[in-house]
């Protein structure tokens, strides 16, 4: 998945059963991997496509993630992402200064009934972020681990659990006493690089299909889960200068706290610091 994963489990046993974990699930939720069932369904033609329980149970997830969030977050455009250089893990994206802007795309359709992905076809699936965050909540809720953190999203079944949320210049902002629950952090400080004469970044906006341009660099969140937390987080950051009163009138949202690009930091009235 692209980061490291820091485990607190009873035992070895399970610190090995929750590693297993995220290796089943990368093995079949990666878009980098030519072997995955992701992208085997992306590769298939057909505007109908069978898939695992497995595979329909995250893009379920997905799925209510793009509903909470208004569309902002939404699986389904992962084409636009590849379209602008992020088509290979990430250590491997290159600059392209002299390729062309790619052009807006258009927003594809998809849903799940049952264990059948349907989409329109040019639908490419890009589940990124919030298959890492379902998998800390899978770990946690199946007894495999009392705390799990994956590249800045963390679940917590453990109510002393304190998390520091660190700015992109690698200073602790803060120590939330997040107790049970979830908290994710997403950023556009360092998945960049260039592509003719624009910046780009991981994060493409549903609504222009290009990298987001928020004055915001990093945005955390807390909630019930971490597959919550990731789609607030990422959805507070394509908000921008609104993102926290976005994210105030969530009630899904426990709270949130923000990372300008000069610095300032902002947060919700209900985030709480840990002594």
């Amino acid at each position: 998945m692209g980061t490291s994963v820091d485990v607190t489990a009873p035992d070895d046993s399970r610190v090995t059963a929750t590693q297993q974990l995220f290796a089943e699930v990368e093995a079949r939720c990666s878009r980098f991997l030519s072997t995955s069932e992701l992208t085997r369904a992306n590769q298939d033609p057909r505007p109908r496509v069978p898939i695992s329980a497995e595979l329909a149970d995250v893009l379920t997830v997905a799925s209510e993630a793009r509903s909470m969030t208004d569309g902002l977050v939404d699986a389904g455009i992962g084409r636009a992402v590849e379209s602008w250089g992020y088509d290979r893990t990430f250590d491997d994206v290159v600059d392209r200064p002299d390729d062309d802007l790619p052009s807006s795309g258009e927003v594809h359709d998809w849903r799940i009934e049952g264990s059948t992905l349907v989409r329109s076809p040019g639908t490419m699936i890009d589940l990124g972020g919030i298959a890492k965050g379902w998998t800390c909540d899978l770990a946690v809720e199946r007894g495999l681990a009392t705390i799990v953190s994956a590249g800045g999203d963390v679940r917590s079944a453990d109510p002393t659990a304190k998390v520091e949320v660190v700015d992109p210049w690698g200073g602790v902002v803060i120590t939330v006493a997040l107790g049970i629950g979830a908290l994710a952090t997403s950023s556009v400080s360092r998945r960049r690089w260039r592509v003719a004469d624009r910046e780009a970044n991981h994060l493409v906006d549903p609504r222009t299909m290009e990298p987001t341009r928020s004055p915001v660099l990093t945005a955390s969140a807390v909630t019930r889960t971490a597959a919550e937390a990731e789609a607030a987080a990422k959805a507070i950051l394509l908000h921008g200068a609104g993102g926290l009163r976005w994210a105030d009138r969530q009630p899904w949202i426990t709270s949130a706290l923000v990372v300008w690009n000069d610095g300032r930091v902002y947060a919700t009235t209900g985030l709480e610091v840990a002594a």
